[in-house]
């Protein structure tokens, strides 16, 4: 039996994330190879001559799992109906702009889709908030949701997630799949916990801890930490744009992920829905853990060890993003 198509929106369509990602959806890169789609491209009115563009190309590739594609500045339009939202499109840092008047801009932003993603997607959508600042943009979309479980929001530290293996798998000199089981705590900004704690190599065929297949604690607790953190900020300085195929691969990462499962025997990273955590993480905020996922259902992976260390570094962006929530929530009701 040949299945139904599954709806999928992408917002900021015109923009240069979703340029690199809504080929691989449409190829069934994501969502399966089996999975016809219909994608939907939100995008901001000005942009819609480009998005016209961005159609035509799609069109163009002639690929058989696309059975529509469906351009609109519309939110009823946008999220109606739908199986998967991917929110890309989020209002960018300008120079001299405070994080607070960020803040301000994207919870109206947030806001709206949450309320738009509440009265037309299907209640069982799942959303992956993109956009930054991610997890508090997030946590406005899931509370301006309240029909839609909190579970079916996330925001994405699978980037981060593999920066952190590719760093490590550079530094030991092995496929980048040889390394599992790293973690992204926290926030999607330069206070996120790169954890290696827990992390093992594929070497010689055994699975050795990161610590004992690197052999150079300095370099795991100081330059591997701040090069992850930063690297989002290395990307715009080299290429004077923000990373975009590297965040599409991790949008379908974490996509297929949701979709399919994590393989067996291994955790990913994404922010959820803090509350009810083991690790003393404050309650109410979207914040990144350690997971695996099965029948699209995540589970956060409990009893791992918390040395004084990762502590530290686990309150530090836990703080951070209190005071992002507190701030981002103060607007809401303006």
């Amino acid at each position: 039996m040949p299945l139904d198509p599954i709806k999928v929106l992408v917002t900021g369509a015109a923009g240069q994330i979703a340029y690199s990602l809504l080929y691989s959806i449409a190829n069934g890169d994501v969502f399966g190879k089996d999975q016809p789609i219909i994608l939907v491209l939100l995008d901001i009115p000005p942009m819609l001559p480009v998005l016209d563009g961005v159609v035509m190309e799609l069109q163009d590739c002639a690929l058989p799992l696309l059975r529509e594609v469906i351009p609109t500045d519309k939110v009823e339009v946008g999220f109606k109906d739908l199986d998967a939202a991917i929110l890309v499109g989020s209002m960018p840092r300008k120079e001299g702009m405070e994080r607070k008047d960020l803040l301000k801009a994207n919870v109206a932003i947030f806001k709206t889709q949450g309320a738009a993603l509440d009265k037309y997607a299907k209640k069982t959508v799942k959303v992956l908030v993109v956009g930054n600042p991610a997890n508090t943009n997030c946590l406005i979309a899931a509370k301006s949701a309240p029909s839609i479980p909190k579970e079916n929001f996330s925001c994405l530290t699978r980037l981060d997630h593999n920066r952190a293996r590719s760093q490590v798998a550079m530094r030991v000199g092995v496929p980048s799949d040889c390394v599992k089981d790293v973690v992204i705590w926290g926030n999607h900004s330069s206070t996120q916990y790169p954890d290696v704690h827990h992390a093992k190599v594929q070497m010689q065929g055994k699975e050795v801890p990161v610590f004992d297949a690197v052999k150079d604690d300095a370099w795991l607790k100081g330059d591997f930490i701040t090069t992850v953190q930063q690297r989002g900020a290395a990307v715009i300085k080299a290429r004077k744009l923000s990373s975009a195929m590297s965040a599409a691969k991790a949008i379908c990462d974490h996509m297929r992920d949701i979709w399919f499962g994590t393989p067996e025997g291994e955790f990913i990273s994404m922010g959820i829905y803090s509350s009810g955590n083991s690790y003393g993480v404050p309650d109410d905020l979207i914040f990144s853990f350690p997971l695996t996922i099965k029948n699209k259902t995540w589970k956060i992976v409990d009893g791992l060890e918390i040395n004084d260390f990762s502590r530290g570094k686990m309150d530090a962006t836990a703080a951070e993003l209190v005071e992002e929530r507190d701030t981002a929530i103060s607007f809401l009701s303006v």
